[in-house]
């Protein structure tokens, strides 16, 4: 267990997983529509508070898994309870509990029926998101994942749009697939490892080429369809409109980063072999994502379609940023899954306010709105701009650190992704050119009110706390993405060793 710094003190990780989990059991007894809503929030900005000591307190000089949590489980299948947190996972998990509360603040009046069940839902997915990024255990890690599916499927399927069945069927089929391949990974490689499930000891071990590339494939499958990667992208548009405002930021804040996360903490240092093997694919997947997402969202009259697809693009970045397997690219790549998460989290809960006020999410039923949405419209903008990677705001920092280490490598597949920062701009400019200046405007629509500026409020100081001063952001992850790129290098040098004559 030398991977692992135990927590001797306070179990800070479990009460966050377990947190949310207990406040949805206690919901369940509470009376009154209100009060459920009061408590679903108590618990998550709880949940969100505890979760400042894991920054406070993280050791940056160590890539060794902190806060650590270790006790046997099923002693008979070696499966244990691990938990911890290095450089990678810590950004992730104060982003999902920082996020929850805005995701409670923005379904107030949004939700109306079957409240209880609505928060329910959200605290036990945020017990199981949070479990995901925390896991060292496979089995441990693979049910959290599983777990998540379920809560997602009611969201979109109770409080979802017209095609709401639809759309959770297609979501619940797809991601299921997916793990269905990554069971298959696990099972091999717990097969592999004299029946240990444990993530750290699975790294740097010496696995033939052949057998990485197979592991590697059926990870990829099931972390593309979460991402989601072109071509495995066709749920997400229909999830994304048909679910709730929350349920959409969840998909699009946290959700999608389970995807890239996989690649980081599985692909790479368990089947690196097969990862630089298979990386130019990858890379020129994540190229026609870049492409395919920014064209696409152009094309869109739904605001709601027109941020789903941009994150097709936006989440291209971070797969060209990962497969670049550079300091930079690694680095830009974890820091713009915070970004996308912050920006397109917010893009979702400014549609779902003023889908509250007009009942349309078309673009066009929302022209020359400024006029009589001020406050509404600043917000917007902010975010559109943060959102198309203009300097000053937070996605400009990661998108830059993503193309400075693909231009680091290869400067044709990094010319390849310019476009797509090019066509962001475009689509971006599109639904901002309509909303500030084209028609009559909506005379009598209401602005935005105190409990929806305080909802956005917080995700505009992200925007440009670290457009403006990114290192407290970045300096988490330095030692832990080198290393990352240290086990993929001595992967390489292993290989060139065994071809030598």
């Amino acid at each position: 267990m030398d991977f692992l710094i135990i927590n001797e003190g306070f179990p800070i990780l479990s009460t966050l997983v377990f947190l949310p989990l207990i406040g949805a059991f206690v919901l369940m007894f509470l009376p009154g529509e209100n009060l459920q809503r009061i408590w679903a929030m108590l618990i998550t900005v709880a949940t969100a508070l505890f979760s400042i000591p894991l920054y406070t307190r993280f050791d940056m000089t160590t890539a060794k898994y902190q806060f650590g949590e270790h006790v046997s489980w099923i002693p008979s299948l070696n499966i244990n309870y691990t938990l911890g947190i290095d450089g990678i996972s810590l950004l992730l998990v104060l982003l999902t509990a920082f996020i929850m509360p805005l995701c409670v603040l923005g379904s107030w009046t949004y939700i109306e029926k079957r409240v209880k069940e609505f928060m329910i839902c959200l605290l036990i997915m945020e017990t199981a998101m949070l479990g995901v990024f925390m896991a060292l255990d496979f089995a441990l890690f693979y049910i959290l994942w599983e777990a998540m599916l379920i809560p997602m499927y009611l969201l979109i399927a109770i409080w979802g749009g017209a095609r709401k069945i639809y759309a959770s069927i297609k979501f619940f089929l797809y991601t299921l697939a997916g793990s269905v391949m990554m069971l298959v990974a696990i099972i091999a490689l717990y097969l592999t490892n004299d029946g240990s499930f444990s993530i750290p000891m699975m790294m740097g071990q010496d696995y033939p080429l052949t057998f990485q590339i197979w592991v590697f494939l059926a990870f990829f499958l099931a972390f593309a369809i979460k991402v989601p990667m072109f071509p495995f992208h066709t749920w997400l548009p229909a999830a994304h409109v048909e679910a709730p405002t929350a349920g959409s930021v969840v998909l699009a804040s946290i959700l999608l980063k389970m995807g890239t996360y996989g690649f980081l903490r599985f692909c790479l240092p368990i089947t690196p072999l097969a990862t630089l093997t298979l990386a130019p694919i990858v890379l020129w997947m994540s190229i026609a994502a870049i492409i395919y997402g920014g064209f696409t969202a152009l094309a869109q009259s739904d605001m709601k379609k027109l941020i789903a697809y941009s994150s097709v693009g936006h989440m291209g970045f971070v797969t060209l940023g990962i497969f670049f397997l550079n300091q930079q690219g690694l680095e830009g790549a974890i820091l713009q899954m915070i970004n996308h998460g912050i920006t397109t989290g917010a893009l979702f809960l400014c549609v779902g306010m003023m889908y509250e006020r007009t009942h349309s999410r078309e673009i066009a039923d929302h022209s020359g709105i400024a006029q009589n949405v001020p406050i509404f419209v600043t917000f917007l903008t902010i975010f559109s701009l943060s959102s198309l990677a203009f300097p000053a705001t937070n996605s400009f920092v990661g998108e830059f650190l993503v193309l400075a280490g693909a231009f680091s490598e290869n400067k044709i597949i990094a010319g390849a992704a310019i476009p797509g920062a090019i066509l962001a701009a475009a689509y971006m400019f599109r639904l901002l050119q309509y909303v500030l200046f084209k028609g009559p405007g909506r005379p009598g629509l209401k602005d935005l009110n105190v409990r929806e500026i305080v909802t956005l409020a917080p995700l505009v100081f992200f925007v440009f706390w670290i457009g403006l001063a990114p290192e407290p952001f970045l300096e988490v992850m330095h030692t832990s993405v080198d290393y990352l790129l240290g086990q993929v290098d001595m992967a390489k040098a292993g290989a060139h060793i065994a071809m030598a004559p």
